[in-house]
This record gives C-alpha cells, structure tokens and sequence, in this order.
C-alpha cells in the first residue's frame, strides 16, 4: 500500500511522526512530507534522519490555505496535530478547540480538495465518556472523520476517512513510567494519583504496527481500535521499586479530569462494534458497507464483540509482573542510547 506513495504527517516532529516517518521510509515510499509549526523540531529532524524522501513544511492545521497547499498530489495522510496536555487545554480550552477540532476539519477540507486517497486521523482513550476538553475536542475529531464522507458523492470525492483509537504509548511524555524513572534515579519519592488506577499499554511498536494495518484495512468512517492489556498504578510501582529501589511514595489523589480506569469502547458503543483479527471496530451505521447484510463481505470473519459489557482497563487482562519490568528496562536502555 505505501510502496511509491506520497505521504503527508500532520504534526510530523512529535514523537509519534518521527517513529511513524520512521517506519514509512523502510517501506520504499515516494515521499513524506513533515507538516508542523515547530521550526526547531523540523531542524533536529532533518539532520537527525538525512533522507532526501522527507520534505518539510512550516504550517499550522488551523490555516486551511497552507494545508491545502502542502497536500497538493499527496496520496496518504497521517493527523497526528493536536494540543495534548490535559491541564493547559483546561486553562485554554479554546486554543484546543481551534486546533484539535476546527484544526482537524481543516485537514479534511484540504484531503477533499486535492483528491487524497486516504486519510488516517490518530486519536486517544480520552475520547470515550470524556471528562476533560482534550478528550471532547478528540471525540469530536473522531466525529469529524467518521462522518466525512456522509453527504459526499464518491466518485467526485474518493478520499477514504477512518479514526483510530489507543491508550497512552509506554514512555511517551507525561506518561507514568518516564516520571517515575525520574523520580527513583534521583532516589526521590514517587507521587501517585491513586494505586488502583489503570491504564491501557502500548508499546511505540505496537501502536505503529496498528496504525499501519488500520491504514491498509480501512475502508472509510470506521474506528479502529487495538486489543490490549492494562496495569495498575499499583503494578508499576511495585515493578519499579523491584529494579531501582524504595525511597517511598505520596499519595496526591486524582487530578481534575482524569479517571480512575480509561475506556476504549463504552457500553453504548458496543452495539456498533466488532472484533476483527487482533482489531476491534466501531462502524458508522450510515455507511453502507457496514450495514448488517454486508458487513461479512466487507471484512471476512468479523463477528460482534461478546460477553464484554464496555472495553475499559479495569476489566480486561493485566500485564504480569515480569511483563512490566521488561517494559520499564526496555525505556531505560533506549534512553541510556
């Protein structure tokens, strides 16, 4: 699917750009364009990967001309853009307004003005039931993509539209193990929010494995969502204090906007989801592939989601002792590199 392809990656210097641009440029495509605003990131970038496929572009998905402009004969593209940091989106909820939702229509105005086959829009578990405006901007988002091709006719406008859906990736920042790492290298106590909080996991490997099949798969205004296991608070401590030592805890209790378990798939979203390989999907009722009678020929061997009430991190299987410590050696060897 990616061989010769032109790609673009909204919000390209983040992380997640970097390791996906990564792991595009070994499948022999074209090009990928890099599209951000962070001018110092795009230099670092550029000297740091040294490969003539990449391009990068100065723009901001909230000015529709520039995006329309960088997506000119581009094939594929990756919307990764978006504010992210939960306490500063609920000082500035606007700000993520204009990025994360009005943002994000940007990008599919410009997908439709040039014609792009597919677009691939990168979301979180915060979108389910959300409490915070992060999470309200992404669900929105995911609206967005999902009905895209509604009111569209096809054959004047063939770009294909689909949503993904994940937990917090192993080691990304702000995440739990990074600070905790910190925290026990400088024989300091750890601060927890609550020890029977749980979360989702995700390596970067994992996540890039399932955003590519979900790009390949897709066949417009699903959203994919990966089968994963969970960890307690409790667990993670309990592993770190096993490698790198006691120096004690505080507890802080939970932050305004966060959750004591995240969901990937709520109760009411059951009724339009399905299992599908090492996938789960949500479908969009209006779209006419998925319809009942068809949904079998549009994706072989799918069948509905059973005995499973909603997708949350308290209710599905947890990662063992020996898994977490693994997980946690592997982010401290790749950042003693």
């Amino acid at each position: 699917m990616f061989k010769g392809k032109k790609i673009l990656i909204t919000g390209g210097t983040g992380s997640l750009g970097q390791a996906l641009t990564k792991r595009l440029l070994e499948k022999d495509v074209d090009t990928i364009r890099i599209f951000s605003r962070n001018e110092s990131s795009q230099i670092q970038m550029e000297s740091k990967f040294n490969d003539n496929r990449l391009r990068f572009l100065l723009g901001d998905i909230r000015d529709k001309e520039r995006l329309i402009i960088a997506m000119e004969d581009i094939d594929i593209v990756f919307h990764a853009a978006a504010l992210k940091h939960v306490p500063k989106i609920e000082y500035n909820p606007f700000e993520a307004i204009k990025t994360n939702v009005i943002g994000s229509q940007n990008v599919i105005d410009a997908c439709l003005a040039n014609n792009v086959s597919k677009a691939i829009c990168v979301g979180t578990d915060k979108a389910v039931s959300p409490l915070n405006t992060y999470g309200a901007t992404k669900l929105l988002m995911e609206k967005l993509f999902v009905t895209a091709n509604n009111y569209l006719d096809p054959k004047k406008h063939p770009t294909v539209f689909i949503a993904l859906r994940y937990g917090n990736v192993v080691g990304s920042s702000g995440s739990v193990i990074p600070k905790f790492v910190e925290m026990l290298k400088t024989k300091k106590k750890i601060t927890i929010t609550d020890l029977n909080m749980s979360r989702f996991s995700i390596t970067m490997n994992e996540a890039l494995d399932f955003i590519l099949k979900s790009a390949e798969i897709g066949k417009g205004s699903e959203i994919f969502i990966p089968k994963l296991k969970s960890y307690s608070i409790k667990d993670v401590k309990d592993a770190m204090y096993e490698l790198l030592g006691n120096y004690g805890e505080e507890i802080i209790g939970i932050r305004p906007g966060e959750k004591l378990h995240e969901s990937l798939i709520n109760n009411e979203e059951m009724r339009t989801s399905w299992e599908y390989e090492n996938l789960y999907l949500i479908t969009n009722p209006l779209f006419p592939l998925f319809h009942p009678n068809v949904i079998n020929e549009t994706y072989s061997g799918i069948k509905k989601i059973e005995n499973m009430n909603s997708y949350s991190s308290d209710n599905v299987e947890k990662i063992s002792n020996d898994g977490l410590k693994e997980i946690i050696q592997n982010y401290i060897d790749m950042q003693n590199e």
